[in-house]
């Protein structure tokens, strides 16, 4: 039986396709609710780590550009003025709830070096026990992988697993544009069933991740398994919602049947 009520710690993380519109712009209706129950559930006494993609798509927009630039120098570019436009309107809507933000920035190195990785963790639980809520991408500008969606992280659904086991968090949301994981691909398979639970990874449910994210996305169902394994490896429970649905989020904690719940291994 879902029971979250008690959950303490929570990372929460939006996918290009959730915060942008098909033309790649960004989505403020969505975006501005989001927030509001973000910083609702922040106001119930739990503490939240935001990671957020759509650096990028935000940088094109504010640009006005037609499309990404193809040249990696140029994606590193507006990655790096879109972050400081995403990270300014995250500031602006969450103040108007009365939570102060604050953004961390990462690559693989700070996660494998013992020290970098110590000091990521006293800034993590200094932030938490001050009350604020950190935004977390990563840092583009240095570090190519997402963009390429090849090594390190590669994609953010793997970058807040890392967070999640970070922080020892004890539930990641993997907020995405699909209801959760089904049987089959559902945009092109219309007998797909949702799969509500998923209590071990098998090479099964690996098996029916298989195939790419949206176009406005570097990751898909791959890459939310493989964060499942990690996070759950941990300690902390993975739920995958359909971010257009914000008002799921209170569903959830109120232990609705909501998503694609991947249990932990203590819950076997």
């Amino acid at each position: 039986m879902r029971d979250f009520s008690n959950v303490k710690r929570v990372v929460v993380k939006i996918g290009s396709s959730t915060l942008t519109h098909p033309s790649g712009l960004l989505n403020i209706r969505c975006v501005e609710a989001l927030v509001k129950v973000l910083a609702d559930i922040k106001n119930s006494g739990r503490e939240l780590v935001l990671v957020s993609s759509g650096a990028q798509a935000v940088g094109v927009g504010k640009l006005g550009l037609r499309e990404k630039p193809q040249d990696m120098p140029g994606k590193q570019a507006v990655a790096a003025i879109g972050q400081c436009e995403l990270m300014y309107i995250y500031d602006k809507l969450f103040s108007e709830y009365n939570h102060v933000t604050a953004q961390i920035l990462l690559t693989r190195e700070d996660v494998d070096n013992p020290v970098r990785k110590q000091n990521l963790q006293n800034t993590f639980h200094r932030l938490l026990e001050m009350n604020i809520l950190p935004i977390v991408n990563e840092n583009d500008s240095v570090a190519t992988e997402e963009i390429e969606a090849g090594g390190s992280f590669g994609d953010n659904d793997t970058l807040s697993a890392v967070v999640s086991v970070l922080i020892e968090a004890d539930l990641l949301i993997l907020l995405s544009d699909i209801d959760g994981l089904y049987t089959d691909n559902p945009r092109t398979n219309p007998d797909a069933q949702l799969i509500p639970c998923v209590e071990r990874l098998t090479p099964e449910i690996e098996a029916m991740a298989s195939g790419a994210g949206s176009a406005r996305g570097t990751g898909g169902m791959v890459t939310k398994i493989r964060a499942a394994q990690l996070a759950v490896s941990h300690g902390a429970e993975m739920l995958i919602l359909n971010g257009a649905n914000p008002n799921d989020l209170y569903r959830l904690l109120d232990g609705e049947e909501v998503g694609t719940w991947f249990m932990a291994p203590h819950n076997d």
